[in-house]
């Protein structure tokens, strides 16, 4: 059996019905800091080591999540069933 629900609700609502934290302020401390730290920089290698700094336990970290990503995406292909990767 499957069951499909579609919600029409911007972020702001999603966000209050499920009872998460309003962190628009964070966010937008975090660009502003982003976008400070990005001027100035002149090519693609600046970038990734500016990016790298600044994301949580750095390298790391980046890494770590690199590795999650690539695991879901393996262990959602291995327990696939049907053409297409998509499974009931």
């Amino acid at each position: 059996m499957k069951v499909h629900v579609e919600i029409d609700c911007t972020p702001e609502e999603a966000r209050t019905f499920m009872g998460l934290p309003d962190v628009s302020k964070a966010h937008t401390v975090y660009v502003d800091t982003m976008a400070k730290a990005m001027k100035g920089v002149s090519n693609p290698d600046q970038l990734q080591d500016i990016a790298k700094s600044m994301a949580p336990m750095g390298a790391m970290g980046l890494k770590m999540f690199q590795n999650f990503v690539d695991g879901s995406m393996a262990s959602k292909g291995a327990t696939s069933s049907k053409p297409g990767g998509k499974s009931d």
